[in-house]
């Protein structure tokens, strides 16, 4: 019975043992009986218990969703969830300005997304005056002008040469769970990253671990990425650095 649309309400299952409700028929045979202000707060707790789920986690996450074009199996093209893009744009966020006070600089580009689209898109919206590059097959994403540039997996060096060892934080999904694609990904992610000092992400199958551990010396997260399509494969999250209690942490070692 849904007791807001009722017309009659059976007050007195729901009052405490202890207490009773309290009647004040007044002089006038004709008053309206009234609850105890005790039996009113007991009635309002039993009424808030019938109310269906709030929506307001699925709105939040429905705010935070951009606008991405439809994905292209093709090319391999899975676009993470909400919530995975705005974790991971959170994190290289805290990453820029924790370690480098340029951060929000435009002067130079501090991140290169390296067939991550998603996460290109969701930087953009979430800090518009993060210097973001993306490297991405799909022309389409031409649309962010300048801050688009094609990438081809197969010619990994194939970039603009004022690009090289230019990146602070590099973000790499490569588009296929190959060794061969990883390899040469690895390759891209050397030829833009600063040497000293740099910060990787990689977002890739969990199958790849061990090619990730020998190729780029990385350790996988607790974190698990997921996809708007709900891809069975598992996904993972490794890094080159220790994220503390960010991004669940490094996992333990098998």
């Amino acid at each position: 019975m849904d007791l807001q649309n009722s017309d009659e309400i059976n007050t007195i299952s729901i009052i405490p043992k202890n207490s009773s409700a309290q009647f004040d028929s007044g002089d006038d045979d004709d008053d309206v009986p009234t609850l105890s202000p005790y039996a009113l707060e007991a009635l309002r707790d039993f009424l808030s218990s019938t109310q269906p789920p709030s929506q307001s986690s699925g709105d939040e996450e429905q705010s935070q969703a951009v606008a991405l074009p439809q994905e292209d199996w093709r090319l391999s093209q899975f676009w993470y969830s909400p919530a995975t893009a705005t974790t991971v744009a959170a994190e290289v966020f805290s990453l820029l300005s924790s370690h480098f006070s340029d951060a929000d600089s435009s002067s130079s580009p501090s991140v290169a997304c390296i067939a991550c689209p998603t996460l290109f898109a969701y930087l953009k919206k979430m800090y518009p005056n993060m210097s973001v590059q993306l490297f991405e097959f799909d022309k389409r994403f031409q649309q962010y002008g300048n801050d688009f540039t094609f990438y081809d997996y197969n010619l990994p060096e194939e970039l603009p040469q004022e690009m090289k060892h230019t990146y602070q934080i590099v973000v790499a999904d490569p588009p296929y769970l190959s060794e061969e694609c990883l390899e040469k990904v690895a390759q891209t992610i050397a030829f833009l990253a600063q040497p000293r000092k740099f910060f990787l992400l990689l977002l890739t199958g969990a199958v790849q671990k061990e090619r990730a551990v020998k190729l780029l010396g990385l350790r996988s997260c607790g974190y698990r990425p997921e996809h708007s399509s709900k891809l069975g494969n598992e996904f993972r999250l490794f890094t080159n650095y220790d994220p503390g209690e960010r991004l669940g942490g490094w996992e333990t070692e098998e």
